[in-house]
């Protein structure tokens, strides 16, 4: 199976837009279908502009939290925009966490960005960008304490990797620990050690096959290979050793899943 991250062209955003959106990926529509498709834990969420028929939908795929393998029933690119972490609520009107291992559709939601789904939806995608640049500081205000909250978030998303333990971590960004886990559930949609989770297993994805699975579990903060198995099964479904064989669960047929939101 051929996973997606690696067929996804991407560019940063314009700084413009960084605070809400930090990366433009696209899918090309000529990608060979007959492959299945592995989509690897990703602990972010997107809005992604896929076409249909004579225009796009503009959908929201929340975070990732597990691996799934699916199959398209014809050639279909698409179009993606990552969301910043801690933008979630000022864009679509939401806590990430309401949206994880779901996906919805961009105009459901309560936020700003659902006044803009028919003009994404719309729009040639080399126009998507230069459109955000010129709509989204317009369109979404930020008191200090949100600065300040997306600010702290950018920080331990920057520091988790290396951080031993979520008690740490809060210790060094001088926040509790339930503060964090708060932050992390609302503007990222995990817990702080799933979010740290996911970074080891894709950090294991990219370098399976060059180094020995002992040195790769030290190398991505394992206490043993037997540690590292069991995380990445759970995560992905299958042990490190069958996932490079390609011995992965079935693929089945992509599906969209509808989260009720309530607007009041």
């Amino acid at each position: 199976m051929l996973p997606a991250d690696l067929i996804e062209s991407t560019v940063p955003a314009p700084e413009s837009v960084r605070p809400w959106i930090t990366e433009f990926g696209a899918i090309p529509t000529g990608t060979d279908m007959s492959v299945p498709f592995t989509h690897v834990p990703h602990a972010g969420t997107t809005i992604v502009l896929r076409p249909r028929d004579d225009r796009r939908d503009a959908l929201v795929v929340g975070p990732q939290t597990r691996a799934a393998y699916t199959a398209a029933d014809k050639p279909a690119g698409c179009t993606r925009l990552r969301l910043a972490p801690g933008a979630t609520r000022q864009l679509l009107g939401v806590p990430a966490a309401d949206l994880a291992d779901r996906v919805v559709r961009l105009a459901d939601l309560p936020g700003v960005a659902a006044d803009l789904a028919h003009e994404l939806a719309s729009l040639p995608t080399q126009d998507v960008l230069p459109f955000l640049e010129d709509t989204l500081p317009q369109r979404i205000s930020e008191d200090p304490t949100q600065r300040a909250h997306r600010e702290l978030l950018r920080d331990a998303v920057a520091a988790i990797a290396t951080a031993p333990t979520v008690h740490g971590l809060a210790a060094d960004l001088a926040v509790s620990e339930r503060q964090l886990r708060n932050l992390f559930s609302t503007g990222i949609g995990v817990s702080p050690k799933h979010f740290a989770r996911i970074g080891r297993v894709r950090r294991i994805l990219t370098n399976a096959g060059n180094t020995p699975w002992s040195q790769l579990a030290t190398a991505t903060g394992y206490y043993d290979q037997s540690h590292m198995t069991s995380d990445f099964r759970t995560l992905m479904g299958v042990p490190p050793a069958s996932f490079i064989r390609g011995d992965l669960p079935a693929a089945t047929p992509c599906q969209a899943s509808t989260l009720q939101l309530d607007r009041r």
